[in-house]
């Protein structure tokens, strides 16, 4: 690993890396610290787009990890941003939460179900089958098919719960349309985010817990991936997968050094 050049920004999943259930993952908070203390430009991703970033700040913040909203990328965000750069001004029909409407307002969307530029589909507890209906017949009529990103469930303190990807496959096989997924795998999001915090792949490291996400969109962003193992992919599992992330580790408390500890103060890099 000391052969690798240095880096001087990060991009980390949320899910797994730092939280779990909502209860903090040992070195999470350390690990955020560390970034604010040497200056490192960082932002949090995440595939929810239920909550707003304010929202996952506070959520955040009784976990113990304390860090500004700005720093927090959700899929809402990343839709919003993609979608106000292809139509600026245009009109959506947002099956959704909070985090994915209020994106799409600050965009300058309007949202409505009248002949909508777009459908767009996101996360949410409670899916309408009156409102996948709706959904339904817009697309038929013409509509373009957005999703926030293509994961089949979300955790509970229960067990899984179907998510975008799912309702996506069922309206799929009503329609015959597929969608535009912008959340991860799509390396999009990667390069939204490293726009956001003007980072460079060659100098930005790509934190995540799972091998068919975090780590394959880091890859294609052209970024350095670490898997920590706190999440979805065990250690046993990273052989099948014919790409590799450029360091596995136990977990984030791992990288709490590596933040800080070639780093000059004029703010240089430090190496992964």
């Amino acid at each position: 690993m000391d052969q690798i050049p240095s880096v001087s920004c990060w991009l980390t999943d949320m899910d797994g890396v730092l939280v779990h259930e909502q209860r903090a993952i040992p070195g999470a908070a350390d690990f955020i610290a560390a970034l604010q203390q040497h200056g490192r430009p960082f932002l949090v991703l995440t595939n929810n787009s239920i909550y707003t970033a304010r929202d996952l700040r506070a959520r955040l913040r009784d976990s113990g990890i304390d860090l500004p909203e700005e720093s927090i990328w959700t899929s809402a965000l990343a839709t919003a941003k993609f979608l106000a750069d292809q139509s600026a001004g245009g009109s959506a029909y947002v099956i959704g939460e909070a985090g994915l409407t209020s994106a799409l307002h600050e965009a300058g969307f309007v949202l409505t179900e009248r002949d909508p530029d777009y459908v767009v589909l996101g996360e949410t507890r409670t899916y309408s089958f009156e409102a996948i209906t709706t959904a339904i017949r817009l697309l038929e009529r013409g509509a373009r098919f957005i999703a926030t990103n293509p994961d089949a469930t979300g955790p509970s303190p229960e067990g899984p719960l179907p998510a975008t990807g799912s309702v996506a496959a069922l309206m799929t096989r009503a329609t015959g349309v597929a969608p535009y997924f912008v959340g991860k795998p799509n390396p999009l999001m990667m390069r939204s985010a490293l726009n956001r915090i003007e980072a460079h792949s060659e100098s930005t490291v790509m934190v995540g817990d799972r091998m068919d996400t975090d780590v394959i969109a880091g890859i294609e962003a052209g970024l350095r991936t670490v898997l920590v193992l706190t999440g979805s992919t065990r250690e046993e599992q990273v052989g099948t997968f014919p790409y590799r992330p450029t360091r596995v580790v136990a977990s984030i408390a791992d990288l709490v050094s590596s933040v800080g500890a070639l780093a000059p103060a004029d703010g240089g890099a430090v190496a992964v």
